[in-house]
């Protein structure tokens, strides 16, 4: 969304620590001391980014609580996050891992909980996939606390490339099933872990975006109805192969922009001056919904129904691309 915003925090690194190669964790306070605003299991924080230009942006982070205390995060003295390294990507992560030390302030918004876990007695089945677990980590926390049932998949490459599965291991016991794929000589297998699933469980799904397009695959063909997964997809928008570029259209305006093969719709927009609606960057939220007046959309969302996107007159411009070699949006 447009910023500046009224929430802003002014938070100062307090520690910052490798957990592996490629994971960085940062302890954040209140510059003044102060306790900070409560979070829910699940809540995330968006943190202001230098990138390598000098420009401005935000990221996303989960908050991580490993405590099975109920009150821990009602007004937390520091937050929790961790940070995997994307040498491939914009520079946001590069920025978290080697631009800040302790003593440093970030700007931040308060949290916000796209990714609630549900009270209740039916089991909530965690799925994560490598740093997808930090959510995952507070949700689990949460059910033990509740004395709910919980049971989670925790997936990566190697252990030594999982963060907290020490935490993990003390708070779940026998409820944490650990994948490493070096270990297994495969990835995850998805099928197997729906079918062994209860009727009435939730399942939970943090992790890169083809873990979550296997688990959402998986889910519709046995059926399960949509409400019973709940998502948060953990990357930023990769240019896929056969990615070109293409021209943008705005029609209110009349301007026109080239869209190259690793940027953005949206991001092209900002780059140019707009100053269009926006949230996740991750086509999950539906705020930077765009109407399109003409061409062909290549939807990546997953906000959108099968049925809108046949209709191909609106599309999230923050992940889905042409198919076409132009677009007119209606804006």
């Amino acid at each position: 969304m447009n910023h500046p915003v009224p929430n802003t925090l002014r938070l100062r690194v307090v520690e910052a620590r490798s957990l592996n190669p490629l994971i960085r964790m940062l302890r954040l306070a209140s510059e003044d001391g102060s306790a900070l605003p409560g979070f829910t299991a699940g809540a995330h924080i968006r943190v202001q980014v230098t990138l390598p230009g000098g420009q401005q942006d935000w990221r996303h982070y989960s908050l991580i609580n490993p405590s099975a205390q109920l009150d821990s995060a009602l007004s937390p003295a520091e937050y929790v996050i961790a940070v995997r390294r994307e040498d491939g990507g914009r520079g946001g992560s590069r920025f978290m891992h080697e631009g800040l030390k302790p003593g440093d302030v970030l700007l931040a918004e308060a949290p916000k909980n796209d990714f609630p876990v549900h009270a209740g007695g039916a089991r909530a089945v965690l799925v994560a996939g490598g740093i997808g677990v930090t959510p995952l980590v507070s949700m689990a926390a949460r059910r033990r606390a509740e004395g709910a049932p919980v049971l989670m998949h925790y997936a990566g490459r190697s252990r030594e490339l999982m963060a907290f599965l020490p935490e993990l291991q003390a708070l779940l016991g026998d409820d944490l099933v650990v994948h490493a794929d070096v270990d297994a000589g495969a990835p995850l297998g998805i099928g197997p872990l729906l079918d062994a699933c209860l009727a009435d469980d939730q399942l939970y799904v943090c992790g890169p975006k083809v873990m979550l397009d296997a688990v959402l695959a998986a889910a519709q063909a046995r059926g399960w109805p949509s409400g019973r997964v709940h998502f948060e997809l953990f990357t930023e928008p990769v240019v896929e192969e056969g990615d070109c570029a293409f021209e943008v259209v705005l029609a209110q305006s009349g301007k026109s922009f080239t869209v190259p093969a690793d940027q953005t719709i949206l991001d092209c927009l900002i780059e140019h001056g707009c100053d269009p609606l926006f949230d996740c960057k991750r086509g999950e939220c539906g705020v930077c919904a765009t109407p399109v007046l003409e061409g062909e959309i290549d939807h990546r969302d997953y906000v959108l129904t099968a049925r809108e996107k046949a209709e191909g007159t609106v599309m999230q411009i923050c992940i889905s691309r042409a198919k076409s070699a132009k677009l007119t949006l209606d804006i």
